[in-house]
């Protein structure tokens, strides 16, 4: 037996599209809520702005929500503004490919130093330079969820060397996954270090000055992961000394001042965190909220809850 159920999504746009995605069938209501008093005094399923979601996490709890669906995978902060009692599920499935891509473009954009070539261009500049490349180079990432498969996928055709570093050791999908606490010793053969781990307490300031110390000169970081997994501070003195490169999606803080040293520091790419801000979220994220709401409306638990539980 199947029970209405009231959705609220933030934009027209995703209204629209969750709606064509619903099983006709179901008894599935789509309101619209970005801000301001909510449009149903009861509301099942909400649906926050994306990346702009805490205020509409405590104005939830006027309205019960049985489930508050977010459009990000990361879900930092979200437990100290959620109500008692609800539950709280993420995006993964979303944003695993395009972030991905990201990554894998700022590898290929910084080992290839194509911020250079593009200066040049505007220059008409004609100087053709060695670079790094991929191929040969070995890489360490930490973390292995989602979208560190999605970018250990990516990987397999640039003939590079993948070590994957987690919270804990194992064999996964033919890989050997290394354990953090081997992360000291690994890190002076990683030419090129990409961070895919969530924030929180246990990530906060891993990458220290002592672990960028332990890379090798001229070392590219990556980070598509969170800002706060590497000290700042220490960052900017390593790239400043010119010991080491960064091109990154994520800084501490964020968004990054205009004035802050990373901007104009050398050796540094820079995009302001827009890993999942490709044209494949729209119908991925209307999937999945679609997808929600019908497994509610009969009864069944959804899926990718990671609060509340």
């Amino acid at each position: 037996m199947t029970e209405s159920l009231t959705v609220s999504v933030p934009t027209e746009q995703l209204a629209a599209d969750v709606r064509e995605r619903l099983d006709p069938s179901l008894d599935i209501e789509v309101v619209l809520w970005a801000e301001g008093a909510p449009p149903r005094e009861r509301i099942d399923l909400v649906v926050p702005p994306y990346m702009k979601q805490g205020e509409m996490l405590r104005a939830s709890a006027a309205v019960t929500p049985r489930l508050i669906q977010g459009q990000a995978i990361g879900f930092d902060g979200v437990a100290k503004a959620l109500p008692d009692g609800v539950l709280y599920a993420n995006a993964t499935s979303v944003h695993e490919a395009a972030t991905a891509e990201l990554a894998v473009g700022l590898m290929i954009a910084a080992q290839r130093d194509l911020p250079t070539v593009v200066r040049n261009q505007d220059r008409g500049d004609w100087d053709n330079f060695w670079t790094a490349g991929l191929a040969d180079r070995r890489i360490v990432m930490l973390g292995y969820g989602g979208v560190a498969k999605a970018i250990a996928k990516r990987l397999e055709g640039f003939e590079a060397e993948l070590v994957v570093v987690a919270s804990r050791a194992r064999e996964e999908d033919g890989i050997r996954v290394h354990a953090i606490n081997d992360l000291a010793e690994l890190l002076p053969s990683a030419e090129i270090l990409v961070n895919v781990l969530p924030g929180g307490d246990a990530t906060h300031h891993l990458i220290d000055d002592a672990a960028l110390s332990a890379l090798p000169d001229g070392a590219l970081v990556v980070n598509v992961g969170r800002g706060p997994t590497f000290d700042t501070d220490a960052l900017v003195d390593h790239i400043s000394r010119g010991r080491i490169r960064m091109a990154s999606d994520v800084f501490d803080p964020e968004p990054l001042p205009a004035d802050h040293p990373l901007w104009t520091l050398p050796n540094t790419l820079i995009t302001p965190h827009v890993g999942g801000r490709t044209a494949a979220m729209a119908p991925r994220i209307a999937k999945l909220i679609a997808q929600q709401a019908a497994r509610l409306a009969r009864g069944e638990d959804p899926v990718n809850v990671v609060l509340g539980v």
